[in-house]
């Protein structure tokens, strides 16, 4: 078992929070005394502070700079793809 305190800010991880949960793609925000703010990615953006101490299953893999501008590209060109122009 592992904490978040083990991240380092500006890095995005693959982790699985809980031993049965898909994985989840996030990054690291701010880092305070007590805390951080991190941005997940499981469908969209979400944004929330998480205590040093709260407990993440399994840290699965730290991106390198070249995997995570791979990933930029993908999920912003598809983020488009949602939305419909008004035809008006």
């Amino acid at each position: 078992m592992y904490s978040y305190a083990l991240l380092e800010p500006g890095c995005f991880y693959l982790v699985q929070e809980k031993e049965n949960e898909g994985l989840i793609l996030l990054q690291v925000k701010i880092v305070s005394d007590h805390c951080m703010y991190v941005e997940k990615y499981p469908e969209g953006i979400v944004q929330e502070w998480k205590r040093k101490t709260d407990p993440i299953f399994d840290i699965v893999e730290l991106l390198s700079d070249e995997k995570v501008k791979e990933w930029t590209n993908a999920y912003y060109s598809n983020e488009d793809a949602y939305y419909e122009e008004d035809d008006e």
